[in-house]
Order: C-alpha cells, then sequence, then structure tokens
C-alpha cells in the first residue's frame, strides 16, 4: 500500500517518497512519458525533479501509446524537446501532419522513427533541416514526395544518417540518394500494381531522382516485399548499385520476397560477389535465388546470427552440409525460420514425399551445432517423426532451452502412438454394457480410467516439450496445409485444403499442454482439427497470465464453433490479454462472447474474420463503451454491407472523439471490394493482427530499436 506523508503516522503503509531515488526511477520507467511529464510530475517536488532525470526523458517512445493525442504531443514538446534524444512515433497514424513538426523542438535528436506518420516532402525538409545531430530515421515515402523539395539543410543532415528505414508506399528512392553515409538500410516495399482510380503502376522511378545510392559503407541491406510485380521492379533497381560494386563491410544481406521473384543477371553477379569478397552474419533471399543453385557453398559466414530459408526446397543434406559445414559449431546462431522448407529434415529431396517421415539425425546434428537458438520456426511443412524411440521431434527440440519462439506444423506435435491409439476422451469414457441401464448422474465407469487417459495425455512428447521450455514467450502451431480467408491484395479464400491426416488427433489435450508455458506472451493456433470442446484454452487462460497476444483459427469442425463455451470462460482470465484475432466460419458475434471478452480490461485490438459469421450490432456498442482501451475493432463477417456499413458508423460516431486512435473497418468477407477497404488500414494493424501470418523469425532480433 502506498499512502501520503500526511497519514503515515495513521498507517502502517509505506511512504513513497522514502524510496531512494534509484528505485523511484524504476518505478517511474514503467510510466509513459506523457504521463511523466504532464501529470506526474505535478503532484509534488520531489517526482517534479525525477520525471525530468535524463533516464527517462532521454528516449520517448509514443508508439502504441493511443491515449496520446495532438496536444498531449506540442505540450511535451514544449516541455522536454530539448531533452530528448530518441523520439519514437512509429505507427502514430492518427497524429495530424501539423503536430509532428513540433519535433523541431527536439534539437538534439540522435535517433527519430516516424514510420506510419503523415510527412510530406516539405515538412520532412523543414524538420530535418533543424536536427543537425541526426543519425537513425525511420519515415514513409507516400505518392507525392518529391526529392528536389529537399533543401540543402535537410540533404546536409541525411548525409549524416548511418541508419535508415524506409517504408515505400510509391516508386521512388525516397531520401537514400541523399544519404551518403549509410551503413543500415531498411526497405519496406509496399506499392500496390493499381492506383484507387484502377490505372497499372510502374516501377519506373520519379523523374529527376538521382538514381545512385551511396553503398560504400553499407553493413546491413534489408528488403522486405509486399505482394506485387511494382515491388519486385523497384527493388531491383535498389541493388542495381549493389551489383556494382559490393560494400565491404556488408555482414547482413535480406530479402524478403513472396511468391515468385526471379533471378536476373545482375543479381547473379551481386551474389557472386558477395561470395567472393564478404562474411556474412545474417542472410535471407528469394527462393529462387537459391533453389538449384550452389550458392550456400560458396558463401562465407563468419559469426552468423540469424538465417531464413523460409520456403526453399532446400534439403536436410545441403542444410548440413552447406549451412551448419557438415555439425560446425553454430553457437552464434540465435534465429533460424525454415517455414515452408518441405524437405529440410530429410537427407535429400528428389524422390522424397512430403508427408515422408523425418530423418532425425539431421535435426539432431542442428539442435547440437545452434545449442543457443532463441528462435526457430518449422511451420507450414509435413515434419512427421518416425516410430524411432527417443527420435520425436519434440523430444530433439526439448534440447533447445534458450528457445523463446518456437513455431510448428500441428502435424509434428502429435505422437506415433497416437495414431493407432488415441487416448480417451469424454465421449468414449462411459462403459459399454450388455444391457444393463445407467443411472445419469452416477458416475458407473472406473475412476482410473480417467486417471490413465490423464497419464497418457502428460506422458506425450508435445507435454514434456512444454515443460522443458519454461520461458517460451510465443508460440505457433499452425496446420501444415491453413491458408487464412483473407490474403494480402486478394479477393477472399471461400475453401479451404483439408488438414495433414497426422494432425487428426491433435486437440484438446495438446492445447492444454501449453498451459506449462508461465511466460507466454503471444500464442497462434490454427486448423487442430480434433479439438471437441476447447477444454485446454481455459487452461492457458488460468496458467498464462502473461498472456497478451492470441490468434485463434480453424478449430475443430469447420460447420459448428464447438469451442465457443472453453473460449468464454477463457476470455475472462486474460487480464493482460491486448490483441485478439479470431478466424473460424459461422461464428456468432453475440451478446454473450462480447460480454466475456470485456472481462479482458487491457484489450485494445479485436479482429474476427468469418465466412458466413454473424453479429449483434447491440452487442458490440455495448462492448465498445465497456472496454475503453479498444482502440482498433475489425470484423470482416457474412453480414450484409448495410449492416457493416451502420455499425461502423455507429462506432465511429460514438467513440472516435474520446479515442483519436480509434480504427474501425466491419465489412462483408466475400465482398468484392474487400481489397479496396483493406488498402486503407493502418500498416501497424494490418501487418501485426489483421493479416495472418507466421511471425517467429520473421525478421532476425533487434533489426531495429
Amino acid at each position: 500500500e502506498i499512502v501520503s506523508g500526511e497519514s503515515e503516522e495513521e498507517s502502517n503503509g509505506v511512504n513513497l517518497m522514502e524510496f531512494s531515488d534509484e528505485i523511484l526511477l524504476h518505478i517511474l520507467s514503467y510510466v509513459p512519458c506523457t504521463d511523466l511529464v504532464l501529470n506526474v510530475r505535478r503532484t509534488c517536488r520531489k517526482l517534479a525533479t525525477l520525471c525530468l532525470d535524463k533516464s527517462l526523458t532521454h528516449t520517448v517512445i509514443l508508439q502504441k501509446d493511443y491515449k496520446v493525442n495532438k496536444d498531449k504531443v506540442k505540450q511535451l514538446m514544449r516541455d522536454i524537446g530539448k531533452e530528448i534524444y530518441q523520439l519514437n512515433m512509429a505507427g502514430c497514424y492518427w497524429l495530424p501532419s501539423s503536430t509532428i513538426d513540433h519535433v523541431t523542438r527536439c534539437k538534439n535528436l540522435v535517433k527519430l522513427n516516424l514510420s506510419g506518420c503523415h510527412v510530406t516532402s516539405l515538412r520532412l525538409s523543414k524538420m530535418l533541416s533543424t536536427l543537425q545531430h541526426l543519425r537513425s530515421l525511420a519515415i514513409d515515402v507516400n505518392p507525392g514526395f518529391d526529392a528536389s523539395q529537399l533543401s540543402s539543410e535537410c540533404k546536409a543532415t541525411l548525409s549524416r544518417v548511418l541508419e535508415l528505414k524506409q517504408t515505400l508506399y510509391t516508386p521512388s528512392y525516397g531520401v537514400v540518394p541523399c544519404c551518403t553515409s549509410l551503413e543500415k538500410l531498411l526497405l519496406y516495399f509496399e506499392i500496390l500494381d493499381r492506383s484507387r482510380e484502377g490505372f497499372m503502376l510502374s516501377g519506373q522511378l520519379m523523374v529527376g531522382e538521382s538514381n545512385v545510392p551511396h553503398y560504400q559503407n553499407l553493413r546491413v541491406f534489408y528488403a522486405r516485399l509486399a505482394p506485387g510485380y511494382v515491388n519486385q521492379e523497384v527493388v531491383r533497381l535498389y541493388l542495381a548499385v549493389l551489383s556494382d560494386r559490393t560494400p565491404e563491410n556488408l555482414h547482413a544481406f535480406l530479402i524478403s520476397a513472396p511468391g515468385s521473384f526471379a533471378e536476373t543477371g545482375a543479381t547473379k553477379n551481386l551474389l557472386d560477389s558477395m561470395a567472393r569478397n564478404v562474411r556474412l552474419d545474417a542472410l535471407q533471399l528469394p527462393k529462387a535465388w537459391i533453389n538449384g543453385s550452389g550458392l550456400l557453398q560458396h558463401l562465407k559466414f563468419n559469426n552468423p546470427f540469424y538465417f531464413s530459408f523460409s520456403r526453399c526446397t532446400l534439403s536436410g543434406g545441403h542444410l548440413i552440409q552447406r549451412v551448419i559445414n557438415g555439425g560446425k559449431d553454430l553457437k552464434s546462431l540465435t534465429s533460424l525460420n525454415l517455414s515452408g522448407c518441405v524437405h529440410c529434415l530429410a537427407p535429400e529431396s528428389l524422390f522424397r514425399k512430403a508427408e515422408d517421415d523425418i530423418d532425425s539425425s539431421i535435426l539432431e546434428s542442428l539442435v547440437v551445432s545452434c545449442c543457443n537458438l532463441r528462435h526457430l520456426n518449422l511451420s507450414a511443412a509435413h515434419h512427421h517423426s518416425s516410430e524411432s524411440i527417443g527420435n520425436h521431434l519434440c523430444q530433439l527440440l526439448s534440447r533447445l532451452k534458450h528457445l523463446l519462439s518456437l513455431a510448428l506444423p500441428v502435424c509434428s506435435i502429435t505422437d506415433v502412438a497416437a495414431n493407432v491409439e488415441k487416448p480417451p476422451t469424454a465421449s468414449n469414457l462411459v462403459p459399454q454394457t450388455f444391457g444393463r441401464k445407467v443411472r445419469i448422474g452416477i458416475q458407473t465407469c472406473p475412476r482410473n480410467l480417467a486417471d490413465q487417459a490423464n497419464q497418457k495425455i502428460e506422458s506425450s512428447v508435445f507435454w514434456a516439450l512444454m515443460g522443458s521450455l519454461r520461458f517460451l514467450e510465443t508460440l505457433e502451431i499452425i496446420g501444415s496445409s491453413f491458408s487464412s480467408a483473407m490474403p494480402r491484395n486478394e479477393p477472399a479464400i471461400r475453401n479451404s485444403l483439408p488438414p495433414c491426416v497426422r494432425a487428426q488427433s491433435v486437440g484438446d489435450s495438446e492445447v492444454a499442454a501449453i498451459s506449462q508455458l508461465t511466460y507466454l506472451q503471444s500464442l497462434t493456433l490454427a486448423q487442430l482439427p480434433n479439438i471437441l470442446t476447447g477444454s485446454g484454452l481455459i487452461n492457458v487462460g488460468l496458467q498464462c497470465q502473461h498472456l497478451r497476444t492470441l490468434s485463434l483459427a480453424n478449430l475443430g469442425m469447420m460447420g459448428k464453433v464447438v469451442y465457443m463455451s472453453a473460449l468464454m470462460d477463457m476470455l475472462k482470465h486474460c487480464k493482460c490479454l491486448r490483441d485478439l484475432r479470431l478466424e473460424q466460419p459461422y461464428f456468432c458475434a453475440g451478446a454473450q462472447f462480447f460480454q466475456a471478452l470485456s472481462h479482458c480490461s487491457s484489450l485494445q485490438r479485436l479482429c474476427i474474420v468469418s465466412r458466413s459469421g454473424t453479429l449483434q450490432s447491440d452487442a458490440v456498442m455495448s462492448f465498445m463503451a465497456n472496454c475503453l482501451e479498444v482502440i482498433m475493432c475489425h470484423m470482416f463477417m457474412g453480414e450484409s454491407l448495410t449492416v457493416c456499413k451502420n455499425l461502423q458508423q455507429s462506432i465511429v460516431r460514438s467513440f472516435q472523439a474520446d479515442r483519436p486512435a480509434l480504427n474501425v473497418v466491419i465489412f462483408p468477407l466475400l465482398h468484392e471490394d474487400l481489397t479496396e477497404v483493406i488498402r486503407d488500414v493502418p500498416m501497424r494493424h494490418l501487418d501485426e493482427i489483421t493479416l495472418f501470418k507466421s511471425r517467429v523469425a520473421e525478421e532476425p532480433p533487434n533489426l531495429w530499436w
């Protein structure tokens, strides 16, 4: 109990002001900077001094501070602008451009993140002209950006920038040609192939722009492409300079490209030059650049910390020989992405079927060599273990004691014996008798039969794996054939592929095993066909009290939501839950569901995707009124366009004034204009929750501050 000084003599409580300054500063570090400066420091003289301590004002993070508004930002910059050295405003899409202008008060800024903020080229020029100490910058490049509008003072600032993160929504070099000292370049390509008017866009960059980026000092090059041909065209122009002369100090080269991204003569020259001249610590390449080539055996690595071979036809033999170098010590490797590598745990891929058993010796070599892995993604593949004792995938992975995040296909976690002998379920625990009447409510089956079922569950390889990974923070269990009904830039998918045969036995007991993860913060479960009641979800809700992100998709039978009752019980215990994504056909978002969801007092973002799903408008409005922290409500259901539009307008009209960051999209899932609606969703929400994807080892750890 914390009490004021006046009541100290009358109480046995603790006076906050009796704590040392060091302890108080540590406590205050958990309070948002806007609250410290605008509220807490006005309470007493001591806190007025401590709240302005350099350790608290040196770095200001407004990212995901959804309550901050334009007035608070202006006051904050006025009060402590000169004390701020690092300012993170990423994703503050609701703040007007005029508010962003107040960043000019932060004369000593060294790092500035404006990703997701509305900044024109003229405003950017004015801002950067005053920030002479800036060394790290993150911005968006939107249609209408004109590099010729940047002043000489702005270009002088950019010439000293060492780190640049640039999100492109239009074909452009942005500010890259002005950054002559770049050591780290992160590029996110989000350019659509068609304009809003329906015209095809071209990858031709803006006329008058310099086409000579300066890469001579580059150490990190990262490019992530959204689907689309234009994005591929533009990134090739960025790479053209690299193919002429590869930076000597380059140690991380990463390109994440969905679908087919063909190799050209220029990119082949670039890779050949890298093989000759650099030693890498991080590598990710499009699958077409690796498949069928001997590139990996020629590239040289120093102390690699990140590899991603997502969607590549890399065999286990090549993985061991060319990457791990026949069992070479790779203790430096902390993050490995093998999602979609269907043959990565098999000795060769020429005659192997995707459903064949894995070679456990390959996985064992990987585990032994990369014993310090913290992030591992094995999703989007069939990794079936053989009947050999002690060689199950779960048993081998249990040796990786440092894992913080893990993604696995559903079929990989089933016991081999479970395909022959399934553990008893609630429906078959009732004894079969011959003509004997069974009294309802009286237990007539032996008690030890249920105990035997629990013992079988707790002796499963997946239960043992969860018990050994006590510090796991992120877990994804995703069906190998699962695909979301709502892909990027395309109409909704109407039909889904059936789950893997080996996955048929994965259900409630496996979900219950996850409850052993005390420190779990993010959980994704998709296409678990044997969910009968969802009882395991209740265990997770009770035991995983740090859970912040929950994503459930296509659990149990598709024609009926069998786990609704258990989900509602689970939600009553999720006090720390901030993000919830549900994707399930025929989901009924009614009064009972929203009443249970109202217990999640920390909830900020909600996304429901449901083909033929229904909703109750009154229940949604009541939920929004009760849950004051909710700033994102996305629902893609089976309701009519009129019902969706009316509800969306009602929510915006009722709550937008008090929640400046409120983003509401309610729209029929199968409507032909869905892709046009999606393009207006803020990228932070779209990328983090609305679109389904595996996020484990998606990027190198600590890629950006």
